[in-house]
């Protein structure tokens, strides 16, 4: 961290600062990764399952980026053998 940055933190921790949290921004929340969403890209990778991330986010109208989040962390899945699979098997997936 630069000293300009921990003299700003100090200054901040003077005026009566007690965490070290981000505050809250202004701008529009996110709502690419929403719960529609999620099940939208579900559905969409049961109907489908050899579809690329950028055919998923095509067919659902989001960003590539937002696609592939949702699919490691939301839905945790991977890539085997060009299908996309839950990322822990059952003994009988195996």
């Amino acid at each position: 961290m630069s000293r300009t940055q921990c003299h700003e933190w100090l200054r901040r921790f003077k005026d009566g600062r007690m965490s070290i949290g981000e505050d809250p921004r202004h701008g529009r929340p996110a709502t690419s990764t929403n719960d529609e969403h999620v099940e939208t890209v579900r559905a969409a990778i049961r109907r489908n399952g050899r579809l690329t991330v950028r055919g998923v986010a095509d067919e659902v109208g989001i960003s590539i980026r937002s696609c592939h989040e949702i699919f490691t962390e939301k839905i945790p899945m991977r890539r085997v053998s060009a299908k996309c699979v839950p990322r822990l098997l059952t003994d009988d997936q195996k």
